[in-house]
């Protein structure tokens, strides 16, 4: 059953801000308050974050026992102590959910590439260790991602990664990727700088694919996989300092831009607009 045909009660929104302080409490306590500042722990997410975090764990938990399709908003809410409307204040349905993991997964990915690119110069070394940080971050919710790829292969589902839904946590790997470039010793020629991140990227979702139905031990085959894809790449952004070899790699992202279902619409406008050699 769909999220769409629960019945969502009237939303709970997340507690008020507390009523500011009169002037002179403030500033009679602005003394000890900035003098204890840079000295007090960080302060604890607020209750609205709290909720949010235990609807999309019990989510993601749900989706794994059960699977995404027969997951419902309701149990959802069921499960994590809520009402069903508190469940769609957060969240509008399980579409949502799946952002939600997304970027969640994209945060958790970001702090261990850092490690990576903080650490490493060489092109090949950065690129294959991002990689395998995404595998190790993304290695607890394989069956889950088994279950809910083939509504996220769809190039019209909120889910596909070339969807407008998707489009920050896209960004965000597609940067990541240019600071794999950016970082590293390789010279790569100014008018390739743009577009090999995104071939990157591309490069990356092919191996998220294999890795989906990779049923070794541990994945090990998609971190070898891995390891020579980034070897490979390391090796074409090098020979791509020949000029005649430029035009090549624009070829191919041409073709990733033209062809691949859903990147075109992924794209800024002004790129998807733009003529074909052919027009």
């Amino acid at each position: 059953m769909s999220a769409a045909k629960d019945s969502p009660e009237p939303p709970e929104p997340p507690e008020s801000p507390e009523s500011p302080e009169s002037p002179e409490s403030s500033e009679s306590s602005e003394s000890s308050e900035s003098t204890a500042s840079s000295k007090s722990p960080a302060p604890a997410p607020a209750k609205s974050e709290q909720t949010r975090a235990l609807i999309l764990e019990t989510a993601m938990r749900l989706f794994k026992e059960r699977g995404y399709d027969r997951t419902t908003m309701r149990a959802i809410a069921q499960e994590a102590g809520v009402s069903v409307g508190n469940a769609y204040y957060y969240f509008a349905g399980k579409e949502h959910l799946i952002q939600g993991f997304y970027d969640q997964l994209a945060r958790e990915y970001q702090v261990v590439a850092r490690e990576v690119l903080d650490r490493e110069t060489e092109l090949e070394d950065r690129l294959a260790g991002v990689h395998r940080a995404w595998l190790d971050v993304a290695a607890p919710y394989h069956e889950f991602a088994v279950q809910f790829f083939k509504t996220a292969a769809d190039p019209n589902s909120p889910l596909s990664p070339f969807s407008p839904e998707s489009e920050h946590a896209r960004v965000q790997a597609i940067n990541v990727h240019k600071e794999v470039l950016a970082g590293s010793k390789a010279k790569v020629p100014e008018e390739l700088r743009d577009v090999l991140p995104e071939l990157m990227w591309l490069s990356q979702m092919g191996m998220v694919m294999y890795w989906i139905y990779d049923r070794s031990e541990g994945r090990e085959r998609t971190y070898r996989l891995a390891g020579r894809g980034a070897r490979l790449t390391a090796r074409g952004v090098s020979l791509a300092r020949f000029r005649v070899l430029r035009p090549l790699v624009r070829e191919v992202h041409d073709l990733f831009t033209d062809f691949l279902p859903g990147m075109t619409n992924a794209l800024p406008e002004e790129q998807s607009k733009k003529p074909g050699k052919g027009e």
